[in-house]
């Protein structure tokens, strides 16, 4: 009977010195040791076998949770590229609460598991989601939970990952968090894998500038599709450019999102406004007025000014504000200045318990006052 392979001399040695070092060794003894150790892996650890690895493996776990940080981190540098590491250590790297620590192993190790994956995901904070964001070949299971959790630099940075693969769930969410982010438009929208129906909806939903940016850096055949697309957006324009029917799904999500982190304030609810982006001003009061969207769309695009006042005193617009709704509506015909005065007028001497007032009448009643 053969007997089990025996670790090389040197290795015995080393492993001994691990044992004794988690034992009873000082810091400094530690940090030498894990550093012998991390060099005979990088000059020697190919010639291992998995079960040489895991007796290194189990030691080097204890080792590194009794290091400082500068140590864990410079462990990390070494081994991430490292397609023989030990399995186990990678996952502890990879969990470590220090970005300094588990930011190399997030972003190149091989031997990270799809598990560690979506549990570092779901749990820690941004710069971990970010070093996971810039990983190659991320799958559906992962980007979901990214896109869910990560904040605006970090969905940039995973939007950007050609390689990295978006489940039906994380391109809706893609597409809300594009709503009220013009860098992000423009990189989702050269994606080449973005679905026809996203490219629709967020050609639809884009700014001129956005558009015009696409077109500039599209490649031809994407170039062609976009042409296609905003002829067959302006066709439905010109015949009927109304927010009724329409789906609000993505602009219901969108303004959630914005008034869960803050930002669904004058500002943003004016640059809607500016930008035509009516669904996403019904949604917005819709939202602070406890309505449905699809209501305050009839509100927006019916022919009566006074009536456009009441939902925005009941959110607490400022006059600013509401002025470039008025402006900008879609309706018909454009509203003269003498109109504009008056409503100013109207809104200045609108209470904010009259607005709500009338908001609840509309919807026990479930209409909108004619």
């Amino acid at each position: 009977m053969s007997q089990p392979e025996q670790l090389p001399l040197s290795e015995n040695s080393i492993i001994t010195e691990l044992e004794e070092a988690v034992r009873s060794g000082s810091s400094a003894k530690r940090v030498n040791t894990l550093r012998q150790v991390t060099n005979l892996f990088l000059h020697d650890g190919e010639r291992l076998s998995e079960d040489q690895i895991k007796v290194f493996d189990n030691v080097l776990c204890m080792l590194v949770s009794r290091v400082e940080t500068r140590a864990r981190a410079e462990l990390s540098k070494h081994l991430a590229p490292v397609d023989y590491a030990p399995v186990e250590l990678i996952q502890q790297l990879a969990r470590d609460d220090e970005i300094s620590v588990a930011e190399n192993v997030l972003m190149h190790s091989s031997r990270l598991t799809e598990h560690t994956l979506v549990e570092v995901a779901a749990t820690k904070g941004q710069d971990h989601l970010m070093a996971i964001s810039s990983r190659p070949h991320l799958t559906e299971a992962v980007t979901d939970i990214i896109v869910d959790r990560g904040e605006r630099r970090v969905i940039r940075k995973l939007a950007n990952n050609q390689t990295a693969r978006f489940s039906e769930t994380g391109y809706s969410g893609m597409m809300a968090h594009a709503e009220d982010d013009d860098e992000l438009s423009e990189i989702i929208g050269l994606r080449i894998d973005l679905p026809i129906k996203h490219l629709r909806d967020l050609l639809r939903r884009a700014t001129e500038a956005v558009r015009a940016k696409l077109m500039a850096s599209a490649p031809p055949a994407l170039q062609q599709e976009i042409k296609k697309i905003l002829k067959a957006i302006a066709d439905v324009a010109r015949s009927d450019g109304g927010l009724i029917g329409r789906d609000f799904t993505l602009a219901e999500e969108a303004v959630k999102r914005m008034k869960g982190l803050n930002e669904l304030n004058d500002a943003a609810i004016a640059f809607f406004a500016e930008t035509r982006r009516f669904g996403e001003v019904s949604a917005a009061l819709g939202l602070l007025n406890n309505v449905p969207t699809e209501m305050m769309a009839k509100v927006l695009e019916g022919p009566r000014t006074d009536i456009v006042l009441i939902p925005c005193r009941a959110a607490g617009l400022a006059w600013s504000v509401v002025a470039k709704i008025l402006t900008h509506r879609p309706i018909k015909h454009a509203i003269d200045s003498d109109t504009l005065k008056l409503a100013e007028r109207d809104y200045s001497r609108l209470s904010l318990d009259t607005a709500q007032r009338t908001l609840r009448f509309w919807m026990v009643h479930n209409k909108v006052e004619k």
